[in-house]
């Protein structure tokens, strides 16, 4: 069963056909599960050059009685949407190499077409997907380029201070799990290596850093940002944590005001008041923000799941927008709190 009872119930009128290449990594399964309860969505095809003519529930084992999908090598021009799951560098590779009918809309997970300066391949031009930043250029887009994890963290805690101007020097610090590095094993992913243990890496030089400055620039023209980031890897498997610390002249009600005011009309941003904490945002595609105030420093925290608003959940809510569904639909999910 390629669709599920819920995508059945919404009838063939409502629903688009998608496609997902690179379909067994972590980024894929998370959009097969998404897109499996998806009430406006019917998966096509899930390519997968390594898992070719395996069940999609022999590698993604959660979902055993969820779906009969089977992975292809084919890749069918007849459907709306087209995800790309792959690795960086290789989305561009694909469209040397395929060529997809320009009818087709695109939604690329990798980094290739992020930033301006390389947003593009052959007539196709890429929106950066951020929704809280481009919704409507989104709404209007073929293809769409969607954030990275630690990118979308960092540009929802910051993105209501860029647009009153108020960035100057940010220093900021994260941790990421282990599904950030993605499905293949390395050294740094490995149990025996993360469990009990937390190490900075690519301190000041993170790969996220020309497009959060690309953004926040974006909405602060003047560019007068400074952005220091130093990411962690951590002892769990999923989820980000980042904290931004910076001058400000505000008040923390003053604060909170702005930021409200900016993500009022956005349903997967959340502003508390007390402490947030990373299980909150587990399994959604939610990112909750806490700004705690001492002095003239501002603290702002925020928390994602990195494989669902830092990459699947993300893609499925940019989807909702080019196609005219509501935004949120097929993305209300209960956390992990337990």
């Amino acid at each position: 069963m390629a669709t599920s009872a819920i995508q059945e119930s919404a009838g063939a009128k409502t629903a688009i056909r998608v496609g997902i290449v690179g379909g067994a990594g972590y980024t894929g399964g998370e959009l097969i599960r998404l897109l499996l309860r998806h009430p406006y969505v019917t998966i096509s095809f899930v390519h997968s050059r390594s898992h070719t003519g395996d069940r999609v529930a022999s590698v993604h084992q959660d979902l055993v009685g969820e779906t009969d999908l089977i992975f292809g090598k084919e890749l069918s021009p007849d459907i709306d949407a087209l995800f790309l799951c792959v690795g960086h560098g290789e989305s561009r590779q694909f469209f040397e190499e395929f060529n997809p009918n320009a009818a087709i809309r695109v939604i690329d997970l990798s980094q290739d077409f992020r930033l301006r300066e390389t947003n593009q391949v052959d007539d196709r031009v890429f929106v950066y997907g951020l929704p809280e930043l481009n919704r409507d250029a989104i709404r209007a887009a073929r293809n769409v380029a969607n954030p990275g994890c630690f990118a979308s963290a960092i540009e929802l805690a910051l993105l209501p201070l860029a647009r009153a101007g108020l960035l100057r020097e940010v220093y900021t610090t994260g941790i990421t799990g282990s599904t950030g590095a993605g499905q293949s094993l390395t050294a740094t992913s490995h149990f025996s290596w993360r469990s009990n243990n937390i190490q900075a890496y690519k301190t000041l030089d993170h790969q996220h850093m020309g497009e959060i400055l690309q953004a926040l620039v974006q909405l602060q023209p003047a560019g007068d940002i400074g952005l220091s980031f130093i990411p962690w890897r951590g002892d769990f498997t999923r989820g980000i944590f980042t904290s931004s610390q910076l001058n400000c002249e505000l008040s923390l009600e003053e604060a909170l005001q702005l930021y409200n005011d900016y993500y009022a009309s956005h349903p997967f941003v959340f502003v508390e008041r007390s402490a947030i904490f990373l299980k909150q945002a587990i399994n959604t595609n939610k990112c909750l923000i806490q700004l705690e105030k001492v002095d003239r420093r501002l603290v702002v925290h925020s928390a994602l799941d990195n494989l669902l608003k830092g990459a699947s959940g993300q893609a499925v809510q940019n989807m909702n927008l080019m196609f005219g569904f509501d935004e949120s639909a097929g993305l209300h999910l209960k956390a992990s709190y337990f």
